[in-house]
């Protein structure tokens, strides 16, 4: 598989599991990993902010990873997201991940503090040696972390021959082609914002990464078929399904992965327990609204 390929198409980003405890669940992974290819999907984003990462503590992203690689290493491009906000406990991970055998590691910018750019350029750097025969891939999503990257900074890190692409969740889709722009032939720019697949495709994405990929793999799938077969206006279509649920899973008391996990249960039977505090799990509340995205959900998936 070339190294643009391996990265084509539809990547869930992989929600933590957890068993009644509040501890990260093996079993639960598992299954979780095992479903996803069931789904036809064709990699997985693990640790990602999905995956609640910067609530973890290295040991159980390091769980969290092996638990996936033993259970579809091979049969799914695996790209690991390594960053924590201190650059030993980053490169930790990045090593870990190499062992493992990963297709690529992935890395927000440090957060909290507002680097320059030649310190965060080292951040990242400093991560990538230490997972020197694996890819990197640079994970943007400035209204989250604080730090937007550019294209200068992204045609500094181009200096480093294992910089193979951008994750690109900033609100601008234009971000996309002038990432597509600067890296060229050979690298990889991957759509971040969920809402916006169809256009992020369109402007020249070659896949998806994203956070409610997993709830609803179906409808990503579809999208991703209609727009490489130049049907936009089904591609659409079903875009505004998978917009109008979002919305309705976002409007919880409940943090949306929590949301996600109960939905999953109910249309999958799949147990992946609560959220990380200090994201807040679901209420009863919350029961009626998550009963009608289950409804939401399947009548989209009828329909596509």
């Amino acid at each position: 598989m070339g190294q643009v390929e391996k990265y084509q198409g539809i990547i869930p980003a992989f929600y933590a599991c957890y068993d009644k405890d509040g501890k990260v669940s093996e079993q639960r992974t598992r299954a979780l990993a095992r479903h996803f290819v069931r789904k036809g999907v064709k990699g997985l984003y693990v640790c990602g902010s999905s995956g609640e990462c910067i609530y973890l503590k290295v040991k159980e992203r390091k769980k969290i990873l092996e638990t996936v690689m033993d259970e579809v290493g091979g049969e799914l491009t695996v790209i690991a997201h390594v960053a924590c906000n201190n650059t030993e406990d980053s490169r930790k991970l990045a090593a870990h991940a190499e062992s493992l055998g990963v297709d690529a590691i992935a890395a927000i910018p440090p957060i909290y503090f507002h680097l320059p750019d030649h310190a965060v350029a080292q951040y990242w750097n400093d991560i990538s040696a230490a997972a020197p025969n694996t890819d990197f891939i640079i994970y943007n999503i400035p209204q989250l972390a604080g730090t937007k990257l550019t294209v200068p900074l992204y045609l500094r890190m181009l200096e480093n021959n294992k910089v193979i692409g951008v994750k690109n969740s900033s609100e601008s889709a234009q971000d996309i082609q002038m990432f597509k722009d600067a890296g060229g032939e050979g690298h990889v720019v991957m759509n971040g914002p969920d809402e916006q697949l169809v256009s992020g495709l369109a402007i020249g994405a070659d896949g998806g990464i994203g956070g409610t990929y997993g709830v609803m793999p179906e409808l990503y799938l579809a999208i991703f078929d209609a727009v490489k077969k130049g049907d936009i206006s089904r591609a659409r279509d079903i875009q505004n399904d998978a917009c109008r649920i979002i919305y309705a899973l976002c409007g919880c008391r409940g943090n949306m992965y929590a949301v996600i996990k109960k939905v999953m249960e109910l249309r999958d039977g799949l147990y992946l327990g609560g959220v990380r505090k200090p994201l807040t799990d679901i209420t009863e509340d919350d029961m009626p609204k998550i009963l009608e995205c289950v409804q939401m959900i399947d009548a989209a998936v009828r329909k596509c």
